[in-house]
């Protein structure tokens, strides 16, 4: 065992991932899997959700998966209760759904924004309070990390209703931080932008994708570099490894914290990097704007 893997001390731990075996959400079982994390795990994908326990059986880690949709509350109290059933504690859990269309706010339904908050807020709730008595049945403390988003954290034309649910589990994470703190129990969030994942696509509308599918990839690349400090969106495993440092003794002195995992896009907060040497400014400077609108 090399020094970084001693002193994040994630071998032998018991995690669970709530939307564990598709996207963003794969990406961490996997790499929790391979840090010698046994994981339990659900999905609603259960092609996905069969996938990933031969990957982590193959790993020769403990694992339990369930397929079903985590938004509904019967059906997440039922994973947890076969979690406490199969592991004798449980140290990490990982809160992983989440997901929107966008659409402005009057174009939504009622029960389309009573969706949006359950699938973004409000299982969370759930989650929380059925993990928390196994957190605690161990005695060790432990981590819970949630997925929020840049969205929460900025005015999100198309996406009120989910900004807004993702801002309370930022900040319903903040005061369970706090809360369990007594208890070694850290809470912490990850707010991604741009990720290249199932997810982000299915945010957007069909006649949206079909546009970005018809950008020439030099083109996507040139605007991702105007929008990213960084020049390019983080990938999955980015996400994953950020998961991996908020849950392991790196760092078991920070709770009630977002980590953006962004390239810099929260950072920047409406800064583009124009081309034809304007640097970073709101809006381009003269030329610039007469090759785009003159």
């Amino acid at each position: 065992m090399g020094t970084l893997d001693a002193r994040a001390g994630l071998a032998g731990k018991v995690a669970v991932v709530i939307g564990g075996a598709s996207g963003i959400g794969a990406a961490v079982s996997d790499a929790l899997g391979c840090a010698g994390v046994d994981v339990a795990f659900c999905d609603r994908n259960a092609a996905a959700t069969e996938a990933m326990r031969g990957r982590l059986a193959a790993l020769g880690r403990a694992e339990l998966a369930e397929v079903i949709d985590a938004t509904e509350p019967a059906a997440l109290a039922k994973f947890y209760a076969a979690v406490a059933a199969r592991f004798p504690r449980l140290d990490i859990v990982v809160n992983v759904v989440g997901g929107v269309r966008r659409r402005d706010f009057m174009q939504a339904t009622a029960e389309e924004c009573t969706a949006d908050v359950q699938r973004n807020y409000g299982y969370l709730l759930d989650s929380f309070r059925h993990a928390i008595p196994l957190i605690r049945r161990g005695g060790r403390g432990g981590s819970i990390v949630s997925f929020t988003t840049i969205e929460a954290h900025r005015g999100a034309a198309g996406f009120a209703v989910y900004a807004g649910a993702k801002a309370a589990a930022m900040n319903f994470s903040r005061a369970m931080a706090v809360e369990l703190g007594p208890e070694g129990i850290r809470v912490n969030t990850i707010a991604p932008d741009t990720t290249p994942s199932e997810g982000n696509a299915l945010a957007l509308s069909p006649e949206t994708r079909a546009a970005l599918a018809a950008t020439p990839p030099l083109w996507m690349e040139g605007a991702l570099r105007m929008y990213i400090p960084l020049g390019s969106p983080p990938g999955v495993e980015d996400l994953a490894n950020g998961v991996l440092f908020l849950v392991s003794d790196l760092a078991k002195a920070v709770t009630g914290t977002t980590l953006h995992i962004d390239g810099g896009t929260s950072a920047a907060s409406g800064f583009i990097r124009w081309p034809g040497g304007d640097g970073f400014l709101p809006v381009p400077l003269a030329e610039t704007q007469r090759r785009l609108f003159g």
